[in-house]
């Protein structure tokens, strides 16, 4: 490292109060000319997805989460006042809530139950953590973000006695994903074993017409805010699925969408070396070798971002891990990541990072301020967080020293406006990474993939039950039962393994184990 090359790579953009450092990339002298042609070409992809165009061609789908922070580039008549409308409805109806003009049948709600999952409960939870102020919200606020029963029943167990006293927010765009309506229909049971109406707690942000709006609709339910098909699930964080818990916390969600306008602004720069997201774009194309050769390590140095590594994990993963490019050829794209925070990772996994299988680089996330007043000196002169910034650039250096890359983020604070600013930053990387190496960032055949796998399953369950149903007091080993109903006999020797440990089935356990046997 030296001074000079510092001074070349790093970037500040003062208008925004942030800066990019990438002079710990080891790129040659000229790289950022030699792909001066690929990134314009990545701007002119870009504008034409704010355009409108169809980014989506799998489902016909226009890719707009850009407009939510400038309505007036939306290329339609009717969206820009959409998604004014909707924004005033979401301040409108939270204010109501913590006005007591929206009660629930026991009083003013004080706890907030968000069901939804992936994109619909990972932007709301990294708002949530990154941004509470515990004492200080409006709401307290709780996740059910699985199709765990444990896990809910521990949720519900946090919110305990104030169930009367919450409002729930069931999210999703098309009312069919399972996770979450599972999570519904545990919180409604939850609700009706109290002794209450849950239509009389529930809210739901969906699509028009989706499965969802309609039992919310037949339901009477006591709000509902839409969720449009232009916007993914993994960039929805600043429309109604991130927007209407975030406001019913308490948090100034104009300051989100003020940073993500600034950031957006900034980013729209065909000058690369005037634009962040181009430049982190280009420093992961350059770390990865633009085919995912090395994994992405997330170290936010501070405990609030903690969430951010995981909401950037769906962002990333599930925009650039791709089987085939635009041209219909086998790729097998992605950039895997992770990450938890510093310096809690220095007692964790830099060991590794600084001296095992140099697979990675790391992301370095730097917040200059350290609370809110003044902190006491823990030794003379020092405080807690020069230790932080200490830890922080030290282990930069140290990993710098055993030739492991890492770039550098640095931001003013966490607050509302930063938070904005990030998010739009990494939804701009993004798209613009995936038009360097060719693949479409805005469709997810994979997880369509999985769900699809899940459904087997779940059928494959039904048609072992009915067997033993019909066979009482007959014992089956797992071969023979999937036999009968023509089923594959692992799938159905784990099934079975899970309705004997939930008491649906008797199992008597043999040697070798694959003789032990299930019956009714």
């Amino acid at each position: 490292m030296s001074w000079n090359r510092f001074k070349e790579h790093y970037h500040p953009y003062p208008q925004l109060g942030l800066s990019l450092d990438l002079s710990r990339l080891p790129l040659p002298e000229g790289y950022l000319g030699s792909q001066e042609d690929a990134m314009q070409q990545a701007f002119a992809a870009m504008a034409e997805l704010e355009k409108g165009a169809i980014a989506n061609p799998d489902e016909g789908r226009m890719v707009g989460h850009y407009w939510l922070r400038n309505p007036a580039l939306a290329p339609s008549n009717e969206l820009p006042s959409a998604i004014s409308d909707t924004l005033a409805a979401i301040k409108s109806f939270a204010q109501q809530v913590h006005d007591g003009e929206v009660v629930g049948p026991k009083g003013k709600f004080t706890q907030l139950l968000v069901i939804g999952i992936g994109g619909s409960a990972l932007g709301p939870q990294f708002v949530h953590h990154a941004l509470g102020q515990p004492g200080d919200d409006k709401m307290a606020v709780h996740f059910f973000d699985n199709t765990d029963p444990d896990g809910m029943d521990y949720v519900l167990g946090q919110i305990g006695e104030d169930l009367p006293f919450t409002l729930a927010v069931v999210i999703s765009k098309s009312g069919g994903t399972a996770e979450t309506r599972n999570g519904m229909l545990e919180a409604a049971a939850a609700f009706e074993a109290a002794g209450l109406k849950p239509a009389e707690h529930f809210v739901a942000v969906t699509g028009d017409g989706s499965k969802l709006d309609q039992v919310a609709t037949a339901e009477n339910w006591l709000a509902r805010f839409p969720m449009w098909d232009w916007v993914g699930g993994r960039t929805s964080e600043l429309c109604a699925v991130g927007l209407l818990p975030a406001a019913l916390q308490g948090l100034d969600i104009d300051a989100m969408l003020e940073g993500a306008a600034a950031m957006d602004e900034v980013t729209r720069s065909t000058t690369t070396t005037e634009n962040p997201a181009a430049l982190l774009a280009l420093g992961w194309h350059f770390a990865t070798d633009g085919k995912g050769a090395k994994d992405m390590v997330v170290l936010p140095y501070k405990d609030r971002l903690l969430l951010f590594s995981r909401y950037l994990q769906q962002l990333i993963m599930e925009s650039l891990g791709k089987e085939l490019d635009l041209a219909g050829s086998v790729v097998n794209q992605g950039i895997a990541v992770y990450g938890n925070k510093g310096s809690t990772d220095q007692h964790a996994y830099v060991q590794q990072l600084r001296e095992g299988v140099n697979n990675f680089f790391v992301t370095f996330i730097e917040v200059l301020k350290d609370r809110d007043g003044d902190s006491i000196e823990v030794e003379d002169n020092v405080t807690a967080g020069d230790f932080l910034q200490g830890f922080l650039l030290g282990t930069r250096d140290a990993l710098s020293e055993k030739d492991r890359w890492s770039v550098t983020l640095t931001v003013p604070d966490v607050s509302a406006r930063t938070l904005g600013m990030l998010i739009a930053l990494y939804e701009r990387v993004v798209g613009l990474y995936a038009s360097l190496v060719g693949i479409n960032a805005y469709h997810q055949p994979g997880v369509e993939a999985g769900k699809k796998a899940a459904g087997g399953v779940i059928t494959l369950k039904g048609k072992l039950q009915a067997a033993l149903v019909a066979a009482p007091g007959q014992a089956f080993t797992a071969e023979a039962l999937a036999a009968k109903v023509d089923g594959d006999p692992e799938l159905a020797f784990k099934i079975l393994e899970h309705l004997a440990a939930n008491g649906k089935v008797s199992r008597e356990v043999a040697s070798p184990w694959f003789e032990s046997t299930y019956q009714i």
